[in-house]
């Protein structure tokens, strides 16, 4: 867990942004929002391998412009 030090002189709420800072770059929040619903093993394939056609997808249309 994410700590941060809080200073007398420095406001409440610039001590409170710079902990949710470090909670996000920690991977707290990503997390937490994974973990709020259960997704079956065969549906997050299933997310997943859509995702993969998705890219490749973009990645094939952005290839055939960079000819034109």
């Amino acid at each position: 867990m994410p700590s941060i030090r809080v200073d007398d002189r420095r406001p409440f709420d610039v001590s409170l942004r710079q902990f949710k800072r470090a909670c996000e770059k920690a991977g707290i929040v990503k997390e937490m929002r994974e973990r709020q619903h259960y997704v079956k093993p065969t549906e997050q394939r299933k997310i997943a391998k859509i995702a993969a056609i998705k890219r490749s997808k973009k990645t094939s249309r952005d290839a055939s412009r960079a000819f034109r």
